[in-house]
């Protein structure tokens, strides 16, 4: 979850609409992914930024869990967190645009009129935290190094890469083995890249704290193994120039860690850190009556969530016996009380996620109908009927708790599925084998909706056993799919795209530490998957989604879960603020420490 997490932050963030990317016969500042870009050749800065921002001071933030390593582009260890500050990517983001990225490392960028290349021209000012030039040979070895030593998930996500060469002593060229892949161009710029010299003296795969050599705007200081780690922006900076980066990485940074939520929130409004983005419905209701809220010392702010949410579910491991039947599944999530979890444990604060590309476009709805019901037609003998003639739903309660006809609806399935109740248990009516399972979890905050199903299905006779382990024993755990149901959340995209492969595929559902978590291995899936990979145009692209959508939701792969609707931060006041904000309704990366504002607040 770790390394997907980071790296989604880096890759798969451009959406198509009628038109894929732009090609042209000479190099140029970005990759417009449907038009022409927002921001012109020569443009001085990003809107939502402060050009002028104000640099200095020290931001300290907390995180949950603890850390073995510096590098979270391996499968081994548990990654501190902050570590993509480390490194700088040949192409950058903007945030006001879902649709286009901008030169950073590299200068310009280059994509061939058949799409089956694309070509980088390096700034020549860049150079690595240790004062040496970045150079083609760089970008060639971080390439290789993540397809042959990194994550399982590169050489999947970059398998039509056919290879990359120096064309000249600044440019660096990929070549594709096809022209169908819309968005590869674009995520090719997103490529981190590493010091050749310094993986050469220590080794890539390794999970240890030697800190990395990088050329991004921050390098580590200082850090306690587990406790803590010191950012330390980089003095005079190449990267300060770039227009895409200007106004932003204004601080220093200090990640405190904690093995205890409800500590590490008492040490939030103690003052122990700075920024705290509030995903706890309970906190924001009740948490922060105190006076540093009432003399606003301490900042509570929403803004609306217009970014796609995806998914959280509690997911079945259908690579067990006991989820390998659909029917099970579906009884399992319609027995979940949504309405009492909300009521009683969120205080009505989230909606119910009823898509894999939840507050999105994408999100299916309704009956299948046009394009998407073209797409999914060659596939019916395949499917269940419900695709086709029914819209996807789940049991809406009245919040009391009492379920009686939906508990008796999933009984009903777990009968036809050969699951009867013998002396108050469910059986196995061929084996005698109990219906029991284990729910794994790793942050004890997780218990109490845990204990939600863990009661929903105890009038079906159904045992669930919750397991709460240390964030390394989860990872470990989850890595080896050894679980039989975890909570996951599965984030989305404006552009959904080659990343689905490794959520869904069936090649993934065996790769350790993969993103298929519920084990999914359908040949209907993997077409539709490969048909959102090489969708050429943004309303076949949201067709299609719709149609992979569609199929997942009925084959009850997860429970689903819930999403805010609002974007929550607590924030100690002695920040400043660009007036203009990015797409995520925050943009912290664009923030600085206000010196007056500090004063007073520690006055």
């Amino acid at each position: 979850m770790k390394l997907f997490r980071f790296f989604l932050s880096l890759i798969s963030i451009l959406p198509l609409h009628a038109e894929t990317y732009a090609t042209s016969s000479s190099p140029t500042h970005g990759i417009a992914v449907c038009g022409d870009l927002k921001y012109p050749d020569g443009f001085t800065h990003f809107e939502y930024v402060n050009p002028n921002a104000p640099k200095g001071g020290l931001v300290k933030l907390a995180h949950f869990g603890s850390f073995d390593t510096f590098n979270p582009y391996i499968i081994k260890g548990n990654a501190a967190i902050g570590t993509d500050m480390l490194h700088c990517t040949l192409l950058t983001t903007a945030e006001d645009e879902p649709l286009s990225t901008y030169a950073y490392l590299a200068k310009k960028v280059e994509v061939a009129p058949d799409r089956k290349s694309v070509t980088f021209t390096l700034n020549s000012n860049a150079k690595f935290s240790n004062g040496t030039p970045v150079t083609v040979e760089d970008v060639i070895f971080s390439f290789n190094t993540l397809i042959k030593k990194g994550s399982p998930m590169f050489a999947h996500y970059y398998k039509d890469v056919k290879g990359v060469e120096k064309v000249g002593l600044d440019q660096v060229r990929f070549v594709f083995s096809t022209d169908q892949n819309r968005e590869l161009a674009a995520i090719l710029g997103q490529l981190p890249v590493f010091s050749k010299a310094h993986y050469t003296e220590h080794a890539f795969e390794k999970a240890d704290l030697t800190p990395p050599i990088g050329c991004g705007p921050y390098k580590i200081a200082s850090f306690k193994a587990g406790q803590l780690v010191n950012y330390e922006r980089i003095p005079e900076w190449w990267g300060e120039t770039v227009p895409s980066k200007k106004g932003q990485n204004n601080f220093d940074i200090t990640y405190v860690y904690y093995r205890d939520q409800d500590v590490l929130f008492e040490a939030f409004k103690g003052g122990d850190h700075d920024f705290r983005t509030e995903n706890i419905a309970k906190n924001w209701a009740i948490g922060y009556d105190i006076p540093a809220v009432r003399e606003s010392k301490l900042i509570k702010a929403e803004s609306p969530n217009t970014l796609p949410q995806g998914i959280q579910l509690y997911v079945f491991n259908t690579r067990k016996p006991i989820f390998q039947d659909r029917k099970v599944r579906e009884a399992l999530a319609k027995a979940f009380d949504f309405e009492w979890t909300n009521k009683n444990l969120f205080h009505n604060a989230y909606t119910r996620s009823l898509s894999y590309f939840s507050n999105s476009p994408m999100a299916s709805s309704g009956l299948p109908q046009g394009e998407e019901l073209k797409i999914l037609e060659p596939f019916k003998s395949q499917l269940p009927a419900e695709v086709f003639t029914q819209e996807f739903k789940l049991p809406i309660t009245n919040a009391s708790g009492n379920n009686r006809k939906i508990l008796t609806e999933a009984d009903k399935l777990l009968k036809e599925a050969g699951w009867s109740i013998k002396d108050g248990k469910r059986v196995n009516e061929r084996t005698g084998e109990p219906f029991t399972f284990e729910l794994l979890i790793a942050d004890p905050g997780y218990e109490r909706i845990a204990l939600v199903l863990q009661r929903n299905l105890a009038p079906l006779g159904i045992k669930v056993a919750i397991r709460t382990v240390t964030p390394s024993e989860y990872i470990q755990r989850a890595g080896d799919y050894n679980y039989d149901m975890i909570i996951d959340l599965i984030s989305q995209s404006e552009s959904p795209g080659n990343e689905q492969r490794e959520f869904w595929g069936s090649h993934f559902a065996d790769v350790r530490n993969g993103r298929n978590s519920a084990g999914i291995k359908d040949p209907v899936v993997d077409q539709l998957t490969e048909l959102v990979v090489t969708s050429p145009d943004r309303p076949t692209l949201e067709a299609r989604v719709r149609a992979l959508d569609r199929v997942l939701l009925w084959g009850y792969y997860g429970i689903p879960g819930w999403h805010s609707k609002q974007i929550r931060v607590v924030y100690w006041n002695k920040f400043g603020q660009p007036e203009k904000k990015p797409k995520d309704g925050v943009g912290f990366n664009t923030w600085w420490v206000d010196a007056s504002l500090e004063k007073k607040l520690y006055r």
